[in-house]
């Protein structure tokens, strides 16, 4: 089978980033060819504000580039992983100008909230949910905290639907988790168009020790994916816990301060992937508290495949993911008491770690493996391929 994968790049790279490419390497160690056609948002810099608007609504570069990699190269698949904001939804009508069925993977919900997180001035927020113009993420400035980005944002979500983009050039989309299919679903999308299928960690990093005797958090670090929440609840533990942290973004500078005052804080700044592996499979817990509905949890996956169980919100896809008391626990979202209490559980019953470290293992094995994934990503384009 030959797939041609479309992506548009984080300036940051993060899970999406991780994921779309770890995908194209899963097709391509199965014996499949995979074209990839990739821009990246370093390139936004270098346009001016009108072109970037026109080309987050209908680029005609990426569309003629398709359309002449399909020409070229007959393919039985185009999966978009992201589109947004330099390739635009113009690669579906090339696709399907050549005759090529489409599946979109849904990695955040860009489609129906023009920040894509459905979270906004430190909580979350629904309020574009359903409107067929997302005219509140205009109104407060959602996407990147600028009106005329947003509107830029929320003409092209508004085009599309008028022109039923969604509906009528995209053969599947994939969700990650129930969750947020279950979102699209209630933002009026067809039941009939959605099918989950999760991330997947390959290769098998292996399991750690836990030896280490700290918690880990692993992510970007900004409010929406809880850091305030983590700081605090650091503040008020009982009995000290070493905590690292590793990432990097906006709040750094309030990170450091932390790390500043309170000893058991250390930040390790953006780490290469082999030595976050080894920091999870050291760790004794990850933490995962994020504020918004995370529509999966690709870092408490990779703990899971380490070993190492996940404290995290209740909250969103990762709520999913965790099962309270057996591979993890939950608390409340947003409350830094909450988390505190679960970590403080956690320390004064340390005979349950090893069997959540050994139920953490069994998750992945039974659910997050790239065979299984496999297996899941050849049905769908099966599926899709039997429709056209």
């Amino acid at each position: 089978m030959r797939i041609l994968s479309i992506h548009n790049n984080y300036q940051i790279r993060g899970g999406e980033d991780e994921s779309a490419q770890a995908e194209a390497n899963l097709l391509k160690e199965n014996g499949n060819q995979v074209d990839i056609y990739q821009d990246s948002n370093d390139r936004v810099a270098t346009l001016n504000q009108t072109n970037l608007a026109l080309t987050t609504i209908w680029s005609t570069e990426a569309y003629q580039i398709v359309k002449q990699k399909l020409r070229t190269h007959p393919t039985d698949i185009v999966h978009v992983q992201n589109f947004f904001p330099l390739i635009s939804p113009s690669v579906y009508y090339a696709a399907k100008s050549e005759g090529v069925p489409v599946v979109q993977t849904l990695r955040n919900y860009r489609l129906i909230c023009p920040n894509g997180l459905f979270f906004r001035d430190d909580r979350i927020c629904e309020d574009c949910l359903g409107k067929f113009v997302p005219y509140p993420g205009v109104i407060h400035a959602c996407y990147r905290q600028n009106r005329a980005a947003s509107g830029v944002t929320a003409t092209m979500l508004t085009l599309h639907r008028m022109a039923r983009t969604w509906v009528n050039q995209v053969d599947i989309f994939i969700t990650l988790s129930q969750f947020a299919r279950q979102k699209f679903i209630q933002a009026g999308w067809s039941e009939d168009q959605i099918i989950v299928k999760p991330n997947f960690v390959y290769p098998d990093p292996g399991v750690g020790n836990g030896e280490g005797g700290y918690a880990l958090f692993v992510g970007r670090l900004s409010v929406e994916k809880g850091l305030d929440v983590l700081i605090d609840a650091w503040q008020n533990l009982r009995q000290p816990v070493p905590l690292k942290i590793v990432g990097d973004g906006p709040l750094v500078p309030r990170v450091q301060a932390a790390a500043e005052k309170l000893p058991h804080i250390q930040w390790l700044g953006r780490r290469p992937l082999p030595e976050v592996y080894k920091l999870m499979g050291e760790a004794m817990v990850l933490i995962f508290p994020s504020k918004w509905y995370e529509t999966f949890g690709r870092v408490a996956v990779e703990a899971f495949a380490k070993g190492t169980p996940v404290i995290a919100s209740n909250l969103g896809a990762i709520a999913e993911l965790v099962e309270h008391g057996r591979t993890g626990l939950l608390f409340k979202p947003g409350d830094p008491i909450s988390l505190t209490e679960q970590v403080d559980s956690l320390i004064s019953h340390p005979k349950k770690l090893p069997q959540m470290r050994r139920e953490a293992r069994a998750e992945f094995e039974a659910k997050y493996t790239a065979p299984q994934n496999y297996q899941q990503l050849k049905s769908i384009y099966q599926l899709v391929l039997s429709k056209s």
